[in-house]
C-alpha cells in the first residue's frame, strides 16, 4: 500500500493550488500523518475544528495512492449536514464535480458513482453497508470524524471496525477525536489480545511494541489555528435566553467598532447556538414557532429599525432539517455592508467550519434525545451543555482572528452545573435499531459485543423486549426470517419497518409508504408571518378526525400528482405547505418502495391499488406503534400504559380533541409538559390483538 513518500511532485503541486489548504495547521503534519497511517492500523488524530483534518486528510490519502485498485476512502460524520457540506467543499478544492471522484451518502440521498474515491457519509450509512459487505472490503481507509461526540452509530461502528480489523490487516482506521478522549480510543483499539492465534504468523511490522506485542494505535496532535477568544459570562442568570441572545446580537452589531472588533475589509460575523427546542409558549393567545425560526424573524423585524446607511444584518438559519441549498447559504460571503448572523443548533459546534465567525453567542443548552426504559418512550429534551461542548463552541470565534464568546449563563453555572463531558448517546438511547443491526451482522451475543462504553442493562433488556414483540426476534433472541432480516435492512426505525412490511396484509401499502415518508421529513405545514388564521384554515382542508397520520396521507396524495409540475411550488405556498419537505417525501417514498419490491412483496403502483379503509390503515399503524400507545384522561391529557402523562402537541390534529386510545410517533419535552406528535386514534382491542406479548388485560 502507499507510503508517505509516494506522492509525486505533481500531486504535491496540486495541493499548493489551493492556498487555504496550504495554510491550514494540518499541512505541516502531512508527512507524519501518512507515515502513521502506513505503519499503524489505527491512527488517532487530535485536532480542533478548523485544523483541516476533515477536508485535507482524505485528500492526502488519495494523493498517496490509498485509492488505487478501485479502493475508497470513507470519512464518516455524526451529522448529515456535515457530510454534505464537507463533500461539497472537498470537491471544489479538488476541482471535480460532486458525486464523481468525491461524493457523499446520507439516509435517502446518495451522491456517489462508480468513480467515487473519497466518500463522506454518516456513520449510520457505513453501518448499513456492513450488512451487505461485512468486511467493508471496498474501503482501504475508514476515518471516523468527530468521534468524541460519541453518537450512537459512532460507538457501534467503532466496535464493528475493531472486529473487522482482526480479519483485514490491510484496513487502516483513522479516528478524529478531542483531546480528552484520545487515550480512551487508543486503549479501546489496543486491547485486542494480540498474542491470539489469528495474529500469529503475521510477519508485517505494525509497530515498535515490546515483548512481541505490536502497537496498534498511535496518537498525533494537530495544533489548531486558534486566536485568543475572550469569554464573557452573565452576572445574573437570564430569564429568557432567546430574548437575551437577540439583545446580544444587536449589542454586538452596534458596538463592534467600540470593541475594536470591526474590520472594514473582513466581515466579523456572529454565530448564535441555540437548543432549538420545539418550544411553544403563549404570546397574546397564539403559539410561537421553533426557536430558530423565531430568532430569525425577530432579528429581521428589529433590523428594520436600523439606520438605512448603517451596516445591515443578514440572519441565516442552520439546522439538520434545513434543505441542502439553504444549509450551504451560510458559507456564502455576506453582501457588502452586511453582517451575517447564523442561528444554529449544535450541528455547527463541530465538523462544519464557517469562515469569518468572530462572535459566538452560546445559550448554554442543547437538545438531546433520551430514552426512558421504564416508560419505553424516547423524548427530546433540553439540557445544559457540557463544559467540553462549551469550550468547543467558544473556539468557533477564534478561527480567523481574535474573537469573543458571549455565554448566556453565569460562570458559577459553568463550574458547578455543567458536567465535564456529555453522556454518550449509547447510554441514553433506544437500542432497538442498534441491536437489530448487530443481529443482522451475525452478532447474536449482543451482551458480549465490545462497546467502547457499555450501555445500561435496562436499555438492552427493553430493546430486546420490543424487538421480540415486533416479531423481529424469536424465543432464543435470534433474528427471525424473513421478517427480522427485512426489518434490519430497511433504513427506518424498527416500528416503521414493521408497518411497512405489514401493509401488504392490510392492503394499504401505498398509503403506509406515503405515511412513512411524510413522518421522515420535518415542518410539512408552514405559517407565514401574520398568516396564522389562513394557515389553520388551509390545514383543516386536509385534516382527518382520526388523527395526524391520515392527515399527512391526505397532504401527500394531494401533492404527489403535482410533483414535477410547474405549479407545484405555488400550490404548496397557496396551501401553506413546505414544498421542499413534500418533494423530499416523494423521494423517500420511492426509495422505500424499492425495498418492498426487492423483498418481492406485492406493491401496487403509485396512486393505484384502490382505496383501503381508514380503519385498515389505523390497524396497520397499531401493529408497529403499539409500544407508543396512550389513553385520554378526563383533563384532556393522555396517559401512556406505563403511567406517563402526555399532551397532544399544538400542531397535532388531535390537539383539544377527544379520543379514547391513540398511538403516536414522537415525543417532545418542553418545559413542564411532554407533548406527543403524529397522533392517530386506535381501538384498545387492537393492542391485545397485534401485541399479545407486550400487553395483557388486567383482570
Amino acid at each position: 500500500m502507499a507510503s508517505a513518500d509516494r506522492a509525486t511532485e505533481s500531486e504535491e503541486s496540486l495541493v499548493s493550488l489551493y492556498r487555504p489548504s496550504t495554510i491550514l495547521p494540518i499541512a505541516r503534519h502531512r508527512d507524519a500523518l501518512l507515515y502513521l497511517v502506513e505503519n499503524y492500523p489505527v491512527t488517532i488524530v487530535v485536532g480542533q475544528t478548523g485544523s483541516g483534518k476533515t477536508t485535507q486528510l482524505p485528500q492526502y490519502l488519495h494523493q498517496a495512492r490509498w485509492t488505487e485498485e478501485g479502493k475508497i476512502i470513507a470519512c464518516t460524520q455524526p451529522r448529515r449536514v456535515a457530510a454534505t457540506t464537507v463533500a461539497t467543499r472537498v470537491a471544489e478544492e479538488m476541482g471535480v464535480r460532486l458525486g464523481e471522484e468525491v461524493g457523499y451518502s446520507i439516509r435517502f440521498e446518495d451522491m456517489t458513482s462508480p468513480r467515487t474515491r473519497i466518500k463522506y457519509m454518516t456513520d449510520g450509512m457505513l453501518l448499513r453497508e456492513a450488512l451487505v459487505d461485512p468486511l467493508l472490503s471496498r474501503y482501504s481507509v475508514v476515518m471516523i470524524d468527530e468521534a468524541h461526540e460519541r453518537s450512537l452509530s459512532t460507538d457501534v461502528l467503532l466496535g464493528i471496525l475493531k472486529k473487522i480489523r482482526r480479519r483485514r490487516k490491510d484496513l487502516r482506521i483513522v479516528v478524529s477525536s478531542a483531546t480528552l478522549q484520545a487515550e480512551e480510543f487508543a486503549r479501546f483499539f489496543g486491547d485486542e489480545g494480540e498474542s491470539g492465534e489469528e495474529e500469529r504468523g503475521g510477519n508485517r511490522d505494525e509497530g515498535d511494541g515490546d515483548g512481541g506485542r505490536k502497537e496498534l494505535a498511535k496518537i498525533i496532535s494537530l495544533e489548531g489555528r486558534c486566536y485568543p477568544v475572550d469569554v464573557l459570562y452573565l452576572e445574573e442568570p437570564a430569564e429568557n435566553y432567546l430574548e437575551k441572545a437577540m439583545q446580544t446580537v444587536f449589542d454586538i452589531h452596534l458596538k463592534a467598532r467600540s470593541m475594536n472588533m470591526h474590520f472594514p475589509d473582513k466581515p466579523s460575523n456572529v454565530q448564535a447556538l441555540t437548543s432549538t427546542l420545539n418550544k411553544y409558549r403563549r404570546v397574546k393567545g397564539t403559539f410561537w414557532r421553533e426557536e430558530i425560526e423565531t430568532a430569525i424573524s425577530t432579528i429581521m423585524e428589529r433590523a428594520g429599525d436600523l439606520h438605512p446607511r448603517a451596516p445591515q444584518i443578514l440572519p441565516l438559519p442552520l439546522y439538520a432539517g434545513l434543505p441542502s441549498d439553504e444549509q450551504l447559504a451560510v458559507f456564502d460571503p455576506a453582501p457588502e455592508n452586511h453582517r451575517k448572523v447564523i442561528v444554529s443548533t449544535n450541528i455547527a459546534e463541530a465538523s462544519v467550519t464557517i469562515e469569518n465567525i468572530v462572535f459566538v453567542i452560546d445559550c448554554g443548552f442543547v437538545k438531546l434525545r433520551a430514552f426512558d426504559p421504564r416508560t419505553g418512550i424516547e423524548a427530546l429534551s433540553v439540557v445544559p451543555v457540557s463544559r467540553a461542548s462549551a469550550t468547543q463552541r467558544a473556539g468557533r470565534a477564534g478561527r480567523t482572528r481574535t474573537g469573543k464568546c458571549f455565554r448566556l449563563y453565569t460562570q458559577r453555572a459553568f463550574n458547578d452545573v455543567m458536567t465535564e463531558m456529555g453522556v454518550p448517546e449509547i447510554q441514553r438511547s433506544n437500542l432497538a435499531p442498534v441491536l437489530l443491526q448487530l443481529k443482522a451482522l451475525g452478532i447474536d451475543n449482543v451482551v458480549r459485543f465490545d462497546f467502547i462504553t457499555p450501555p445500561p442493562s435496562e436499555l438492552m433488556a427493553r430493546a430486546l423486549e420490543l424487538l421480540f414483540s415486533l416479531g423481529a426476534l424469536d424465543d432464543y433472541a435470534r433474528l427471525t426470517k424473513p421478517l427480522g432480516l427485512r426489518m434490519a435492512e430497511m433504513p427506518v426505525d424498527p416500528m416503521t419497518a414493521k408497518i411497512l412490511l405489514n401493509s401488504v396484509n392490510f392492503q394499504c401499502t401505498d398509503q403506509i409508504l406515503s405515511i412513512a415518508a411524510m413522518t421522515s421529513v420535518q415542518n410539512v405545514f408552514i405559517t407565514h408571518e401574520g398568516s396564522k388564521k389562513p394557515a389553520e384554515s388551509a390545514k383543516r382542508k386536509f385534516a382527518v378526525e382520526e388523527g395526524d397520520h391520515l392527515t399527512l396521507l391526505n397532504v401527500y396524495q394531494a401533492f404527489a400528482p403535482k410533483f414535477n409540475k410547474p405549479n407545484a411550488a405555488k400550490w404548496c405556498k397557496d396551501h401553506y405547505l413546505n414544498f421542499r419537505a413534500l418533494s423530499r417525501a416523494v423521494s423517500v417514498c420511492q426509495q422505500l418502495r424499492r425495498y418492498l419490491d426487492k423483498f418481492n412483496l406485492r406493491v401496487s403502483s403509485e396512486g393505484g391499488g384502490g382505496t383501503p379503509t381508514g380503519e385498515g390503515i389505523r390497524r396497520c399503524l397499531a401493529t408497529g406503534y403499539f409500544a407508543h400507545a396512550a389513553r385520554m384522561q378526563p383533563d384532556g391529557s393522555f396517559r401512556s400504559v406505563n403511567g406517563m402523562q402526555l399532551w397532544a402537541h399544538p400542531s397535532s390534529v388531535m390537539f383539544n380533541r377527544k379520543a379514547d386510545w391513540v398511538v403516536f410517533h414522537e415525543v417532545v419535552e418542553t418545559g413542564k409538559k411532554t407533548f406527543i406528535r403524529d397522533v392517530t386514534v386506535i381501538e384498545k382491542d387492537w393492542l391485545l390483538e397485534y401485541a399479545p406479548g407486550f400487553y395483557q388485560l388486567r383482570k
